[in-house]
């Protein structure tokens, strides 16, 4: 007869791979039931997005057969808890688990388009997602997501108003360019969109949340300074494209994150516009900004390389029309994406459970 403590012990030799730990040890199996020879029992992972998802069901299954009964029947469910490593007090975005930054050292290297198909692809892996855009001057969001001239609505949270943000493809939004006029020019110093960017914590009600995806402006300047300085950051996705131009300016960015006064963990570098496919020769590859530059400055780095985003005319006709191309692309376009959505919730769970949480900075000089 089959018994509950003969499954875990089985278990006990399944480890997952990117923790480096075994299953039963981590507390990822539940719900154990035995019916004679048929078992059940659940996975809970770190992250919908796991890429290894499968691998872990055949290696449960394998150790079932091998150490308890080949004639088991084994049904494994695979379920997910995304972790957080926050310690800090929650007065701010109490419910977020995950703050992850899309930034890079300059600008036109397509980081908003990568930021929302991102926050989309971790949605569409069962995760609960929040897109801020931080692009004070220059937000995308209402275009990228077909949501111009609305406008949020307002709520009462313990006696408090707190703006609501939009929901669009299953994402909760919020940027400037749904508060003005987006015909009207954000024309501000570097307090006042920092107040902005403040409002967009403090007074947003962004509830429960697995990932709150923030899409930063380009540099490292005023914006960066008072995220760090307000929130606790999870980590960083860098976005650059192959050519030394702007693999140049990524390093600043990565510099910046790195210093000893932030020390933002890097969650991984994505190069986009990495390579043309025209759409009537899908196998086709002209790289037309260079080859594989971002891949060579992660490996340099020693930072995780999250994958390689094509230029593919569907990706840029969905951020004009509102719908991105997670939702609207090509199964390449969307392959590519989720492939990179894959390996950054990879990233983030290894992180939170091998690196210290960060400590929000409390002094810039």
């Amino acid at each position: 007869m089959i018994t509950t403590e003969q499954i875990l012990k089985a278990l006990s030799n399944v480890e997952e791979p990117d923790l480096g730990k075994d299953l039963v040890t981590l507390n990822m199996v539940k719900d154990i039931e035995i019916d004679g020879n048929k078992v059940t029992f659940t996975v809970v992972l770190t992250t919908p997005a796991c890429p290894l998802k499968d691998l872990i069901r055949n290696a449960c299954i394998n150790a079932v057969h091998h150490l308890v009964s080949k004639d088991a029947e084994v049904h494994v469910n695979m379920t997910a808890n995304v972790n957080s490593n926050r310690k800090d007090g929650k007065s701010l975005l109490p419910g977020v688990k995950n703050i992850i930054v899309v930034a890079s050292g300059k600008g036109g290297v397509g980081k908003s388009t990568v930021a929302a198909n991102l926050a989309l692809a971790l949605s569409e892996g069962g995760a609960k997602v929040g897109l801020m855009d931080a692009d004070i001057y220059g937000p995308s969001v209402p275009i990228m997501f077909g949501v111009r001239g609305h406008r949020p609505m307002m709520v009462n949270v313990d006696g408090k108003g707190m703006i609501v943000p939009l929901e669009k493809h299953g994402i909760k939004l919020m940027s400037i360019g749904l508060l003005i006029d987006e015909k009207q020019a954000v024309v501000w110093r570097g307090p006042m969109a920092s107040s902005a960017l403040k409002q967009f914590i403090t007074d947003v009600y962004w509830d429960e949340l697995d990932y709150l995806v923030i899409d930063m402006p380009p540099g490292t300047g005023d914006i960066h300074l008072t995220l760090v300085q307000t929130v606790p950051v999870t980590g960083a996705v860098i976005v650059t494209t192959p050519q030394d131009v702007a693999l140049a300016d990524a390093k600043k960015g990565i510099a910046m994150f790195n210093g000893p006064q932030i020390n933002v963990p890097i969650i991984g570098l994505v190069e986009n516009m990495s390579y043309f496919t025209p759409a009537e020769l899908p196998n086709n590859k002209y790289y037309i900004f260079g080859k594989d530059g971002g891949k060579r400055l992660a490996e340099d780095l020693e930072i995780p390389f999250l994958g390689q985003i094509p230029i593919v005319q569907s990706i840029r006709e969905g951020g004009d029309e509102g719908v991105p191309a997670m939702l609207g692309g090509e199964d390449a376009t969307k392959l590519a994406f989720m492939g990179f959505a894959s390996m950054a919730a990879r990233s983030i769970a290894m992180r939170n459970a091998n690196v210290a949480p960060t400590r929000i900075v409390e002094v810039f000089v």
